[in-house]
């Protein structure tokens, strides 16, 4: 019994869990199609590929957490990334590149603003008001840039693709090679990591839980709901200014509909990786896990030599069956259960 309720605590605690089983499936399957899924350079440009819907959905897992959801993120993608490739030219200096970094972290903050001062103060419904405005952001995404074009600086496109020097020797350690030279992706994702590790413990985040989970009693316990609710929406407005600024780092040009395809992957995987859209659960590290669970799926799918007009199906069908695979397993666990107490009770 004692072993069954620290499981159930275990599981409770680190809902991403689940995910993680799912990806070590999902990575199996496809390293049998693609013996050299795992070769540095292969590794690289996948982690790069799926870098700019991980963070992205990183965002949208603060939103959710706190009992809200955001449609509009894939809009306020195309936004700063039509944004950036104006205000930055392959011509740009250094102070330009940081001016065009700061506009668009800017417009990520405002936009996220206005959705959070909209669902938090004027109690809007969510679903409704981030459909709405995501419909402003692109269409201002239209309006600064009417169609693809634009370019980095090539030296930013070549940082991003290049590996880093993250450290060679300490002190301590002395000389480690093999962590000289880290893929920036894998940098950004280690950093927003212990980000979250951090704040986890922080009385903020452990509000926004709140939040999600019963806001009425958070109120009553002296928890500010609204601001934490207009805050979600705002740092979901910088990751995806972040966002926008990788995916221009790994496109190198720009497009008024870059981010269109972006919205509802994102919440998949946030769902994928253990938070319940009721809010009150999960994390952002599920989030991320949830986006290597859809892009290995579709990788195999991809190297399974799958019919053109049937992949969208298996790709629906396989979300589906993960969505629901934990309450069908909580199903079957209660089933048991229940069939052994007749059978003693008999």
């Amino acid at each position: 019994m004692t072993a069954r309720l620290n499981l159930a605590t275990l599981f409770s605690r680190n809902s991403y869990l689940f995910a993680l089983l799912l990806l070590v499936i999902a990575l199996s399957v496809n390293f049998a199609l693609q013996n050299n899924l795992f070769e540095p350079n292969v590794l690289n440009r996948n982690i790069r590929v799926f870098l700019p819907l991980m963070v992205l959905a990183a965002g949208q897992a603060l939103v959710i957490i706190t009992g809200g959801i955001d449609l509009s993120v894939g809009s306020m993608v195309s936004l700063c990334n039509a944004l950036l490739v104006t205000a930055v030219t392959a011509e740009s200096d250094a102070g330009g590149v940081v001016t065009g970094v700061a506009l668009i972290f800017g417009a990520g903050i405002m936009a996220g603003a206005l959705n959070g001062f909209a669902v938090a103060y004027l109690r809007l419904q969510p679903i409704v008001t981030t459909y709405a405005t995501s419909f402003i952001y692109s269409g201002l995404a239209l309006y600064i840039l009417p169609r693809p074009g634009g370019a980095l600086p090539r030296d930013i496109t070549t940082f991003y693709r290049a590996p880093v020097t993250v450290f060679s020797e300490t002190p301590i350690l002395g000389d480690i090679p093999l962590m000289a030279q880290m893929p920036l992706a894998f940098v950004i994702i280690a950093l927003i990591i212990a980000l979250w590790s951090f704040a986890r413990g922080t009385r903020f985040v452990q509000f926004m839980y709140a939040t999600g989970d019963n806001p009425a009693a958070a109120y009553a316990t002296g928890v500010p709901v609204s601001f934490v609710k207009f805050s979600s929406y705002i740092i979901s407005g910088m990751f995806a200014a972040l966002t926008a600024l990788l995916l221009t780092m790994s496109l190198g040009s720009g497009s008024p509909v870059s981010g269109a395809d972006m919205t509802l992957p994102s919440i998949v995987a946030v769902v994928l990786g253990g938070t319940r859209l009721s809010g009150g659960q999960g994390g952002i590290i599920g989030a991320m896990i949830g986006v290597l669970i859809l892009r290995f799926i579709r990788n195999i799918i991809s190297f399974g030599n799958v019919d053109t007009w049937s992949q969208p199906v298996i790709d629906a069908l396989i979300i589906l069956i993960a969505l629901a695979a934990p309450g069908i397993i909580g199903w079957l666990t209660r089933a048991v259960q229940t069939w052994r107490i007749q059978r003693e009770g008999a």
